[in-house]
């Protein structure tokens, strides 16, 4: 099976340069539908962005997994007629009453199931996949052995994230607002503060934090790394591949992305080796950013260390 590449983007030109790449799947929203996006666009862009996947023969999924209060999934059924009417061809959705607005329209984009780090047995995935999910977000704290089993038995394909950051926390509250007006500091609160928390007497953690209109949100230490492990992971059968430039710069991204295509089509063709992949993992390392590390997550821990 191909499996399918999955890209954020943060501006038009970028996206346009992903999608020469061959990226299957652009991914982008506004931040009152969408978590952690690198930008907020509206929906002029947005329309455009549709446009431009389209004409490249390829899709676009716009993220609407916020989880909604009362007041905030009033808006949604308004959103998702937008999306239709423009050609979205997916949504990436975690809340369950998004699904309940979605059958009360006649029509409306496909949707993809992400509730984050509760999507962690295939059983869920299927619940999900027989109410009209098309694919599956899988939480990127599961380790080899759950995830080769998840993947075996879901019936839709499912994501599987191979480059960026770690969600590890979210709040609603304003976290870090109320620290700095604790302590009588005005101060920006945003990612592009490069904000981060160390944990006491353990230097080398860096869990990197912002505040949005979506609350509070922090990140692993490292961000993942996965082109060590692609052969693996299409020999599982991952059917999506996701990567995430929440904290790389727009140029670095697209060059970041052009080797993990390079490296899949390596592995689809057959002339995948290990060399190779070390190869790219170096020309990886050169577009990163120095202050973030790299490492495989979850992925080679023991099941049963996993609390």
């Amino acid at each position: 099976m191909t499996p399918e590449i999955i890209a954020t983007v943060e501006s038009l030109e970028q996206a346009e340069a992903l999608l020469k790449l061959g990226v299957d799947r652009i991914q982008f929203g506004e931040d009152y539908f969408g978590l952690r996006l690198k930008k907020s666009f509206s929906r002029e862009q947005q329309a455009e962005l549709i446009d431009l996947a389209h004409r490249y023969g390829k899709k676009a999924d716009l993220a609407v997994n916020g989880i909604f209060h009362n007041d905030r999934i009033e808006r949604v059924e308004e959103y998702l007629r937008f999306l239709n009417e423009k050609g979205a061809d997916s949504i990436t959705v975690g809340d369950p009453g998004v699904v309940q607005v979605m059958k009360g329209l006649e029509r409306h984009p496909d949707f993809r199931y992400d509730m984050q780090v509760m999507v962690t047995n295939a059983k869920q995935i299927n619940f999900w996949a027989k109410r009209g999910a098309k694919s599956a977000i899988v939480a990127r704290e599961i380790p080899r052995e759950e995830l080769a089993l998840i993947i075996e038995k879901a019936i839709v394909p499912v994501e599987v994230q191979v480059y960026g950051p770690t969600c590890i926390h979210q709040s609603k509250r304003p976290l870090l607002e109320n620290y700095f007006n604790y302590v009588h500091e005005d101060e920006e609160v945003t990612r592009e503060r490069d904000l981060f928390l160390s944990e006491p007497m353990k230097p080398n953690t860096h869990y990197s934090i912002y505040q949005d209109m979506n609350g509070t949100h922090i990140f692993a230490s490292n961000d993942l790394n996965m082109i060590g492990q692609l052969k693996e992971l299409l020999d599982m059968g991952a059917g999506q591949l996701k990567l995430d430039g929440l904290f790389t710069d727009a140029e670095s991204f697209v060059s970041i992305v052009e080797i993990f295509k390079k490296e899949v089509e390596a592995v689809l063709d057959g002339s995948w080796t290990k060399e190779g992949a070390e190869e790219a993992n170096r020309s990886l390392n050169a577009y990163h950013r120095a202050n973030r590390s790299f490492d495989t997550g979850f992925y080679f821990k023991d099941p049963k260390e996993v609390q």
